[in-house]
């Protein structure tokens, strides 16, 4: 175990791409090696990236790398995907995103699926990120899956939280006022040069306008940028607005770190019980068999589903506690 600690501290890339597919696997005694990493963490600056798919999120951050590359950065991306129904794993691929990166030392990108998880980001996406600010990484980009109003994990992980989306989306703009807006620090309207730009631009501007009441006092207002990343236009701009509200934070937090607030820290460990409890519980059901047999039991018309949930919820906690 402290080999592997010792060689993520030390940004060697192969046994950071092992451990993270570790995490996702669930692979026994990974929970060790986070454990005696969570001391390196908390210098890295995490941005999450998201919106509706289709909108460009992928070009975006492929731009935002190459330009922290320049400014002598190293960064981390981690594409959050749609998981594949016959393995489980994402269904797209690192290899599909951002080529020209494949080879730079200073870059790493790997794609994680949500494993069903809604709000777009699991626990293993959460200890991924853990992982990379340990290897030494200067910025982490989160590109979330995007699926509309219940896109608003990112938030919980991210300091700076972008939502992109693009000319023309019209009533989607409306439906995403009582979710994502909420959660934006900054927005953008990539694909600008397409007509309704201007249009999009407004109703944003509309929107962030009503909650006026919470920017009083010089809090943060979401700025709206324009961008057209294919071509590298505006990604300059969106860098020197993240580094922004990054002074911001740290004002607010007078100097503290941003990745270990009071908030941050019950966030992520109210997430950790879910997920250890969740998989306590199904484990011990599947050693027991319980669950296949309940299964049956349904299938047989013996009983409904909600009774069998609440026996084998019961059973299995019981069991758990005698087991503590």
């Amino acid at each position: 175990m402290s080999s592997a600690v010792e060689k993520v501290i030390a940004g060697d890339v192969r046994t950071v791409a092992r451990l993270i597919r570790d995490i996702d696997d669930k692979i026994p005694g990974v929970r060790d090696v986070l454990k005696a990493l969570y001391a390196h963490t908390g210098k890295a600056y995490v941005i999450g990236i998201t919106g509706a798919p289709g909108v460009g999120k992928s070009t975006l951050v492929d731009q935002m790398v190459n330009h922290y590359r320049h400014q002598g950065k190293s960064v981390g991306v981690l594409a959050v995907d749609p998981t594949s129904p016959f393995t489980g794993g994402a269904i797209l691929g690192d290899r599909i995103r951002m080529q020209r990166h494949s080879l730079d030392d200073g870059v790493f990108i790997r794609s994680l699926a949500t494993r069903g998880h809604f709000g777009g980001l699991s626990q293993s996406t959460r200890s991924a990120i853990d992982v990379l600010d340990a290897m030494g990484k200067d910025y982490i980009i989160v590109e979330t899956v995007g699926v509309g109003q219940d896109e608003v994990d990112v938030v919980k992980s991210a300091q700076t939280t972008v939502i992109v989306v693009i000319p023309g989306m019209g009533d989607d703009i409306q439906a995403i006022k009582a979710g994502i807006l909420e959660v934006g620090d900054l927005f953008v309207i990539n694909k600008a040069d397409r007509e309704g730009a201007d249009k999009t631009f407004n109703e944003l501007r509309q929107m962030i306008d009503m909650g006026h009441e919470k920017y009083e006092d010089g809090k943060w207002k979401p700025p709206i940028l324009k961008a057209e990343a294919v071509f590298d236009r505006g990604v300059t701009e969106l860098l020197e607005t993240i580094e922004r509200h990054r002074d911001y934070l740290l004002k607010a937090s007078q100097g503290n770190k941003l990745r270990k607030n009071k908030e941050r820290i019950r966030e992520d460990l109210v997430e950790m019980i879910k997920s250890r409890l969740i998989q306590e519980v199904l484990d011990h059901m599947s050693e027991n068999d319980r669950l296949n047999k309940a299964v049956d039991a349904v299938m047989d018309g013996e009983i409904d589903p909600y009774t069998a949930c609440d026996e084998l919820l019961l059973s299995t906690l019981r069991a758990l506690q005698k087991d503590l």
